[in-house]
């Protein structure tokens, strides 16, 4: 067995960690099928034990979470990366005052010799992102740099292990409700509703949409269709186990910046983006004089080795398109997680819900 995961991992768990990541389906009674499809691959399991898997990794943290994986930029509002300066012997207090803001929703030190604190802007209304960043610069004496997204290329945040299974490739997507897609960007109150129960998961019962449908009080067909039509919209990435990619070995977390000519990012995008280990490639701004990067990939390795080896094959696939030089690109390594609270999905929410009161998007604006 491979020291990339938590020894306690056997081949089944091994299988269902790298079969669900996605493609779950949206039915009734779910795990059935579930386990069929981890049978007809040579997986001998039935819905109770699957079941009863998924919440033992739940419980012990090899998951972070089971069930729809929200795509908060769809759902309303606007998160934006933003870096910093926090002089060493400032760190720590620069560190809490930039976190005591509830709109910072992850916080992370990496290695860079300035900029060195990178963290999460969400809020309901995309307008605040320079409220709360004249803030932190007027508390902190430090400036921020400001790097939304510009265009996403790919965010599939997936971590296989050894085992079977190992293209991760079950989708029974299809087993769901037949739907069409809205072109509606409010949600309705119900909907509303309906995000915010099941954004930190589903109930890990043998029937979870039911359960929610219970618990918003509305029909368990009127759940599933809106979850598949959600699935089918963008406003949920997927639905599945999501790990903990720390608990499977995926501790080195490299932050790949380049400084890709800007008549080739719509080529390189996508090419990067095929690349399987690579979770999350964006275009950003630069900031003349301090970051000269516009394209960012995130890799992940179970190693030093592994993960230096990603970034040369990053290296190696840019260089198809251009000759990149030493001062083109960089790599942060994150060294230490400073906040992580998630994104404010309520706030959020409620802003973008049909009727909501004009200033529902001021809730975000205050002290904890």
């Amino acid at each position: 067995m491979s020291e990339d995961a938590d020894p306690s991992l056997d081949r089944v768990d091994r299988a269902i960690v790298n079969a669900f990541q996605g493609g779950f389906p949206v039915a009734e009674r779910p795990f059935e099928p579930a386990a069929a499809a981890l049978r007809e691959r040579d997986i001998d399991i039935d819905a109770d034990e699957l079941l009863a898997r998924i919440r033992a990794m739940d419980e012990a943290g090899t998951l972070t979470r089971f069930g729809a994986l929200v795509n908060a930029e769809a759902i309303g509002g606007a998160a934006t990366l933003v870096a910093m300066h926090a002089p060493e012997d400032r760190y720590e207090a620069v560190a809490e005052q930039v976190n005591a803001h509830r709109e910072v929703a992850h916080n992370y030190e990496r290695e860079h010799p300035h900029l060195n604190m990178w963290f999460v802007v969400s809020v309901a209304d995309a307008d605040r992102v320079r409220e709360v960043l004249d803030a932190i610069e007027a508390e902190t004496g430090q400036e921020t740099y400001n790097l939304p997204k510009q265009q996403e290329f790919r965010v599939e945040a997936k971590f296989l292990v050894d085992g079977p299974i190992p293209e991760g490739n079950v989708d029974l997507s299809h087993l769901g409700p037949d739907v069409a897609p809205t072109d509606r960007d409010l949600l309705t109150p119900r909907e509303r509703d309906l995000v915010l129960a099941v954004q930190d998961g589903l109930p890990l019962t043998a029937t979870p949409y039911a359960d929610v449908a219970s618990e918003i009080d509305q029909p368990v067909e009127w759940v599933l269709a809106t979850l598949q039509r959600f699935d089918a919209e963008g406003k949920v990435r997927r639905v599945g186990v999501v790990p903990n990619h720390y608990a499977l070995g995926y501790t080195e977390n490299g932050m790949t910046v380049w400084n890709v000519p800007d008549d080739l990012v719509d080529e390189v995008g996508p090419a990067i983006a095929s690349l399987d280990f690579v979770t999350h490639c964006y275009e950003r701004p630069r900031h003349e004089g301090v970051w000269p990067y516009n394209f960012f990939a995130m890799t992940h390795g179970r190693s030093e080795a592994e993960s230096d080896e990603r970034v040369q094959q990053v290296r190696e696939r840019m260089a198809e398109f251009w000759d990149v030089g030493e001062d083109d690109w960089d790599t942060l390594f994150s060294t230490r997680i400073l906040k992580k609270t998630g994104i404010r999905l309520d706030e959020r929410a409620d802003a973008n819900t049909e009727g909501a009161p004009a200033d529902s998007a001021e809730t975000e604006v205050g002290d904890d």
